[in-house]
């Protein structure tokens, strides 16, 4: 069995305003699972993207406004959905203070298409998988 402590792992900046903490991914031994935590200022968060796979985004902290396909909710916190494999969605700070979220996805790394080709695609790999082309 292996702990993992999280207050060890780093915090990385995904974007400007956007910092990321992976919890859980196949990088700590998951197989089916990536568990991720972000924190993100006033008006930034994640530009729409998809995944092949289910996603569930829950706010800890502060609020957001969240889009899946052409519908639209605002969260606080100790609300979440459910985003469906193959569904464009994203989500932005609605609010004044940090937003805090945790996602997790339904497989070991994160993969995403994102509209915005320059986005990283694939984040969290083991060292002996090489990114998709």
């Amino acid at each position: 069995m292996q702990t993992i402590d999280h207050r060890c792992q780093p915090l990385e900046e995904w974007r400007d305003g956007v910092t990321t903490r992976m919890r859980v991914s196949a990088l700590t031994g998951a197989m089916h699972l990536c568990v991720f935590e972000q924190f993100c200022e006033p008006g930034a968060g994640a530009p729409a993207h998809l995944h092949t796979v289910e996603e569930v985004l829950s706010v800890l902290d502060g609020k957001a406004e969240v889009w899946v396909d052409d519908e639209r909710a605002r969260l606080s916190a100790g609300q979440s959905i459910v985003v469906p494999a193959g569904h464009r969605h994203g989500f932005r700070n609605i609010g004044e203070t940090i937003l805090h979220v945790q996602a997790i996805l339904a497989a070991p790394i994160f993969e995403a298409s994102f509209d915005d080709k320059k986005e990283v695609q694939c984040r969290w790999l083991p060292p002996n998988r090489a990114p998709a082309a």
